[in-house]
């Protein structure tokens, strides 16, 4: 694994059934991600960099690896709930696991740019 996830990864490790490409899958999947909250960080999970990988694997499953920014995080039993719960909305997604990691641990170079200017840190 990476110091930094890499949100141009292109993962399509499993053929997309009812039409939907791999990547479109994934694409929805990081959409949906991207309305996933830190209740402490008025920031979502994808530019705050606590998402690892999204990859679509077999029968459109879908794994998120993900980090949380501690692993004493108050959030740290509902928000990978919350990130598994909106991908399962997904119609033409399969069985959701999502990997909950603390190496590499977060660091705040793992933001985005926009998360870093919305947070002040530039």
């Amino acid at each position: 694994m990476t110091d930094e996830p890499d949100k141009n990864q292109e993962i399509s490790s499993g053929p997309a059934q009812e039409g939907k490409s791999a990547d479109l899958l994934r694409d929805e999947a990081i959409s949906l991600i991207q309305t996933c909250y830190d209740p402490e960080i008025p920031v979502n999970i994808w530019e705050l960099g606590l998402i690892y990988e999204v990859n679509i694997e077999d029968n459109n499953g879908v794994r998120v690896v993900m980090t949380l920014t501690s692993p004493f995080c108050p959030a740290a039993q509902s928000l990978p709930e919350e990130v598994k719960t909106k991908i399962e909305g997904i119609h033409e997604v399969g069985e959701v696991v999502v990997d909950v990691v603390f190496d590499p641990p977060w660091t705040q170079e793992m933001m985005s740019e926009e998360a870093k200017l919305q947070l002040g840190f530039m």
